[in-house]
């Protein structure tokens, strides 16, 4: 580990990743929740590493971001993937948000960031490019429920690839939300925002770009201009694992109303209806969550390339 000296204390570079920023080589960084809290053990890991090698592949470098015991890692090595993935014997992992990352310190905490999370350590960091599955953003019920990844987006100059937002979300008040947070939102390759598991929502984008040469100059173009905000790069999950929209929602529905019977609510609401969506499509939406993650991690390093 190699700690920078313009970065807090808490923040721990790897020498690797160091030297690509000190010499402006293509970097991407990753979120660590999907590692945590989104997928059960060994898919976890094995996702992570398959994520990383997809960014190598393509020419650029992958910055895992975490939280080890209050040590806010840029970059995390297999073994500590691996411990990241199959959970910490001493206490659970936690889900870090933006609001986290002081109690995360203080107290030696170790888990998994969220896209709030990671964009405000990437930003810290110097990275401008994120590959993820789906950002958060307004909840369906209750309204004022809106995840803190919007904020973030809202003060982070960085190139965030994703496959939309999260499909169980109000995807119409989530766009309406980017806008007034003047967060550009561009389909890649589509003029049509994608609702995560599937291709279609029909709903537009703010506009489009075919290639990563393309997004390269909006953003550069958009942060030319004094703007701060992120350029959010929307790409529609693969086809061959897309799923039908009629297909997600009916599941969605279901998903709610068992959420709703349970009582579920706040941190606890995202992963309780992934994981009931995963049963009630009988594991196509894992599939389909598997293939967009290594897609959209692609693109990135593609984007981060021309950046």
């Amino acid at each position: 580990m190699k700690m920078r000296p313009d970065l807090p204390e808490s923040f721990h570079v790897l020498p690797e990743i160091a030297e690509a920023l000190e010499k402006n080589l293509p970097l991407v960084a990753l979120e660590s929740t999907v590692i945590t809290h989104g997928l059960p053990y060994p898919q976890s890991y094995t996702l992570a590493m398959e994520m990383e090698a997809v960014i190598r592949q393509t020419g650029a470098i992958p910055a895992t971001i975490a939280v080890l015991d209050g040590i806010v890692r840029i970059g995390v090595e297999a073994p500590e993937l691996e411990r990241l993935a199959r959970g910490d014997a001493q206490a659970s992992m936690h889900k870090i948000s933006a609001r986290d990352f002081a109690p995360a310190i203080a107290r030696s905490w170790s888990g998994g960031t969220t896209v709030a999370g990671t964009l405000l350590a990437a930003r810290r960091a110097g990275l401008r490019v994120f590959a993820t599955g789906g950002i958060g953003g307004v909840h369906r019920a209750p309204a004022c429920d809106v995840s803190a990844d919007l904020g973030q987006l809202a003060c982070s100059p960085l190139v965030v690839v994703c496959a939309g937002a999260k499909a169980i979300l109000d995807l119409d008040a989530t766009l309406e939300y980017l806008e007034t947070c003047s967060v550009p939102v561009i389909g890649f390759q589509t003029d049509e925002f994608p609702a995560f598991y599937s291709r279609s929502s029909g709903l537009k984008t703010s506009a489009r770009a075919d290639t990563p040469e393309q997004v390269a100059d909006i953003a550069r173009a958009h942060w030319g201009l004094g703007l701060t905000s992120a350029v959010l790069v929307a790409v529609p999950p693969p086809e061959s694992s897309a799923l039908p929209p009629q297909l997600v929602e009916s599941a969605i529905q279901q998903a709610l109303a068992d959420a709703q019977a349970q009582q579920v609510r706040g941190q606890a609401m995202t992963p309780f209806l992934l994981q009931r969506l995963n049963q009630l499509t009988q594991g196509s939406s894992l599939r389909a969550n598997l293939d967009l993650l290594k897609n959209n991690a692609r693109v990135a390093a593609e984007i981060s390339l021309r950046l």
